[in-house]
């Protein structure tokens, strides 16, 4: 083992440092590239590994029931270190598992420092990887710098895709009105370190409500640059203008519907509700859920001032937009995430086309194992596709781009769709082949309630084959 070519991970996000780790934990050295802090990026601040931009909540962390919380409980069992430092680090979040951001990064950064196989280099990779690298892991994500970017678009003849990311505001939390402002979960859910009320309630009536949505639409926005201009958004990334735009409607039935909140001045539901996640272990500072706007920053303090509670709110951070680039993954990457233009290329994280902090570092943890199980000589053996790490791989490879002909009905020749960027989510995952129709008292199931039984089903299976995966795959590599 003393005379393995390290593998190269360049970049030190959530995907990258994933990959690394995964490389080291096999017994192959990895050296992991980080420009910062020599080159910084729009949305960075420190330079710190795994620095989170956006939201600090890694979402739903309820395994039966939910894609996503499926999916942290894939990564604990494949030795996560993504997954251990968020667990290590996290805040109250009702049924969602949140971190403290600072302390997260902190946390990663020295486990991977820590590590004897795991060397950080910090400066830019600034072109293609040099010749003597002959397995590298391109774990950039959306900032990637100018000079790789132009490399990799040339290497694969695709046109770059691309879409913004847009961040919520922090709020300092003793600039909030209490008296108008309660603390609740909805329906009262705990999670991983939640007490059933986790959740800065804002209520709106109808009124207020209205007034709010029209100073929404007639508030100034970012002028994007004419390149910027055709950019289309990630759906489930929306700044919250764009979403009142669609429907005035819209944000009632998305991040501000008041279900399951009883405001304890009237015992009903508001109208409206916006709410704020604690963003800091200190409880100081807190963000709110779903807000991400392009408005500008003097616009945001006006318009979210409207907000009731808020009125006299002070912003540690206030909202923008970052652009996001990923690959045509499913024409341009193999089955084990390998450039099919240069096999000795990898990629990992949001570049390929998942979109999220776990979804990311899912990949990474993928690409980590695919690329020591090469170097060690051992078969490259993906997840099965009924896990949601293999639904995930299988999103991004191309699982997706054979279609039916529409007037014959018979299979045609691959014909790609327009691949867009994809959370984890159970319509990834193959159907089950008997779906359950009565509970366990022989009632017929119907609607949500079906619905939910089936997901558990879907959970199941999953872990019960990730199970086997994990048997046959590098777990026992270190020892040898």
């Amino acid at each position: 083992m003393q005379n393995i070519n390290p593998i190269h991970v360049i970049g030190g996000g959530l995907a990258g440092s994933e990959a690394a780790f995964q490389i080291a934990s096999a017994g192959v050295p990895v050296v992991l590239h980080e420009m910062r802090p020599q080159r910084m990026t729009e949305a960075h601040r420190t330079e710190g590994l795994a620095e989170l931009v956006c939201s600090n909540s890694f979402r739903s962390d309820e395994w039966e029931t939910n894609a996503v919380g499926l999916l942290h409980e894939e990564m604990r069992r494949a030795n996560s270190v993504i997954l251990a430092a968020g667990d290590l680090t996290k805040l109250p979040a009702g049924g969602a598992l949140a971190v403290d951001r600072d302390a997260f990064s902190a946390e990663v950064t020295r486990r991977l420092a820590a590590h004897p196989k795991i060397t950080i280099a910090r400066g830019e990779v600034a072109g293609l990887p040099p010749d003597a690298w002959d397995s590298v892991i391109v774990a950039t994500g959306p900032l990637t710098s100018p000079g790789l970017s132009a490399a990799i678009a040339a290497l694969t003849g695709e046109a770059e895709l691309a879409f913004f990311d847009a961040i919520a505001p922090v709020i300092h939390v003793d600039t909030i009105d209490t008296s108008i402002v309660w603390r609740a979960s909805r329906y009262g859910k705990t999670g991983p370190a939640g007490t059933g009320a986790d959740y800065l309630n804002c209520p709106m009536t109808k009124a207020e409500y209205e007034a709010f949505i029209d100073a929404l639409l007639a508030a100034e926005k970012t002028v994007f640059k004419d390149w910027e201009a055709n950019t289309p958004y990630f759906d489930g990334c929306l700044p919250v203008e764009v979403m009142a735009e669609r429907g005035r409607e819209t944000l009632r039935f998305g991040p501000m519907k008041p279900v399951g909140l009883d405001d304890p001045r009237t015992g009903r539901w508001p109208y409206a509700v916006v709410q704020l996640r604690q963003d800091n272990a200190l409880g100081t500072l807190w963000n709110m859920v779903g807000f991400q706007t392009k408005m500008k920053h003097a616009e945001q303090v006006r318009v979210l001032r409207m907000i009731p509670g808020l009125q006299n709110a002070e912003f540690a951070r206030l909202g923008g937009l970052h652009r996001n680039t990923y690959l045509n993954s499913p024409r341009v990457l193999d089955r084990s995430l390998r450039l099919k233009a240069m096999p000795r290329l990898r990629f990992a994280g949001q570049i390929t086309g998942v979109e999220g902090y776990v979804e990311s570092a899912a990949i990474g943890l993928l690409a980590g194992r695919f690329a020591a199980a090469e170097r060690l000589s051992r078969a490259v053996v993906p997840p099965p596709s009924t896990t949601a790490l293999g639904a995930l791989l299988d999103h991004i490879t191309g699982g997706h781009i054979v279609v039916e002909d529409s007037i014959s009905g018979d299979a045609e020749m691959p014909r790609p769709r327009s691949f867009q960027p994809m959370n984890i989510n159970y319509g990834l995952l193959p159907p089950l082949d008997d779906a359950p129709l009565t509970n366990a008292d022989g009632k017929r199931l119907k609607g949500p309630e079906r619905g939910l039984a089936k997901k558990k089903l879907q959970s199941r299976r999953a872990l019960a084959d990730l199970t086997q995966w994990l048997g046959g795959d590098l777990s026992s590599a270190a020892a040898e």
